[in-house]
């Protein structure tokens, strides 16, 4: 493992844990290398179907402070690009990341141990599930510096937790607590800081025991429900079924049912 790696990558079993390992920069997201190892991550993670779950989660003390702010105010990079070409840059930068993660066919576990924070807040919300240390803490917190989500925020958070909620957070860009994280919605469970890397893996084990197909397949049902009609969600289920029907996996399922 190259542990200067902007993302590193380990695995154990079927569970693959992808790291933001950019703790001097507040594991910045916004970076071209991060960007580059994030895509590769996820087109390797499709490629290898012996992976039955992600977990995404930071070195340090953050999950991700978002952008690069330091490079903001010293107008390095894309932000000393006039308004134009920054468009573009947007496009062909950050915007990867949630596209990136809408291809990703296996379910993913964000594994959130501190702040998330703008563009930080966004990654985790784009996540299959997040389970949260004690220690962590949400801000959808553009507005705050005079921007707005430019990476999808307004999209991916407002399906996590509601229209009303997301507002609150965009309009006001105020941070939230785990616990107040749980009680909207935005975690599914919060737990002891020490715990949550073991919580967090134990949860992708039960996720990754199941056939990798069926999973991506879910996945996949799921991500269509979320845009999709009734009759589109429907009809791609009656095609996907008979597929797993099919499957070795399945048959061994069964024949192990019927002995049971």
């Amino acid at each position: 493992m190259n542990n200067t790696a902007p993302l590193l990558i380990s695995a154990d079993g079927a569970v693959v844990t992808w790291t933001i390992n950019l703790p001097h920069f507040g594991n910045a997201v916004s970076g071209a290398d991060f960007i580059a190892a994030f895509e590769s991550a996820v087109d390797a993670a499709n490629a290898d179907t012996g992976i039955g779950a992600v977990i995404l989660t930071g070195e340090g003390k953050l999950f991700s402070a978002g952008g690069n702010v330091k490079e903001m105010a010293d107008r390095q990079g894309m932000f000393g690009l006039d308004a134009i070409a920054q468009r573009y840059a947007y496009v062909d930068g950050i915007q990867r990341i949630p596209r990136a993660l809408a291809r990703l066919e296996v379910p993913i576990i964000a594994a959130v141990n501190g702040a998330a924070v703008g563009a930080g807040c966004d990654l985790a919300a784009m996540c299959d599930i997040r389970v949260a240390s004690e220690r962590a803490s949400f801000a959808e917190s553009f507005v705050q510096i005079g921007l707005v989500p430019g990476d999808g925020g307004t999209w991916f958070l407002q399906r996590a937790i509601g229209y009303e909620r997301a507002a609150e957070m965009t309009f006001t860009g105020d941070r939230i607590d785990a616990a107040t994280a749980l009680e909207w919605g935005l975690v599914s469970r919060v737990v002891p800081h020490d715990q949550l890397m073991t919580a967090a893996g134990e949860l992708a084990e039960r996720i990754a025991k199941n056939p990798s197909y069926t999973l991506r397949m879910a996945k996949r049902l799921l991500q269509e429900s979320r845009t999709g009609s009734l009759e589109s969600t429907l009809a791609m289920a009656a095609a996907m079924q008979p597929l797993a029907h099919r499957d070795p996996e399945h048959e061994r399922r069964i024949a192990k049912w019927r002995t049971s």
